[in-house]
């Protein structure tokens, strides 16, 4: 972690203030001063502020259900973000572990643990997400065979990992993938000669989304750590 940000999660400073202090030579790593606002640290270091330890504030997890025309930022844009509806202390320290598209709905994930958000979104770790997917028209066998077996989207060199597909009806499907790719799901159905009308996710992982729309809440112990095993 960034030496900013740890005594920004140490302290009640302000961002503005943090940068003061590190660069006035008032805060010490393992005794020594630095002056790098960037320099990194780890939880084993002793970090003080004017001889003060800095102990951090614990990391927190959240899951929140995303309505429609929110966006996933934290600041307004064109929509609202989703932020406004999350009444907690120290907002601007949180992030989004995978954005979702103004106009998709459904579970986001949302922490200020940056090695927790990177453990689920590296490629390696084959993290499922399941959303429910509604099309224009029927899908056909031939469409699910192509998405199954992985498909090239316009503009890339190297087709996507297969994705499971389950029918719910004849325009409506759960669809199961463990990438990440910009639009990736509109993006398939597209390349196949089909067009999402809506989308939302219900699951990342093992965590299947429980609450209603706009409503948010703190994940489990388990739920944080289903990522590790």
């Amino acid at each position: 972690m960034r030496l900013d940000k740890f005594v920004l999660r140490s302290t009640a400073l302000t961002k503005a203030q943090v940068i003061t202090a590190i660069e006035a030579g008032q805060v010490c790593v393992n005794h020594g001063v630095i002056k790098d606002v960037k320099h990194q640290v780890h939880e084993n270091n002793l970090i003080q502020l004017n001889h003060q330890t800095l102990t951090p504030r614990p990391f927190r997890y959240l899951l929140l259900h995303k309505s429609a025309d929110k966006i996933c930022s934290n600041v307004d844009g064109h929509y609202p973000s989703l932020f406004n509806d999350i009444d907690i202390d120290n907002k601007d320290e949180l992030h989004i572990v995978g954005r979702l598209d103004a106009d998709t709905t459904g579970l986001v994930l949302i922490t200020d643990d940056g090695r927790w958000s990177f453990n689920i979104t590296r490629p390696e770790m084959s993290c499922a997400k399941l959303y429910r997917v509604s099309l224009a028209k029927p899908l056909s066998t031939q469409a699910i065979k192509q998405l199954e077996q992985g498909i090239l989207l316009d503009g890339e060199t190297k087709p996507t990992l297969p994705a499971k597909i389950t029918t719910v009806n004849e325009r409506q499907v759960l669809l199961s993938i463990t990438e990440g790719r910009y639009h990736q799901v509109k993006r398939m159905f597209f390349a196949v000669g089909n067009k999402v009308t809506q989308l939302h996710r219900e699951q990342i992982g093992e965590i299947k989304l429980n609450t209603a729309s706009d409503q948010w809440r703190y994940l489990t112990e388990a739920e944080v750590n289903s990522f590790n095993s």
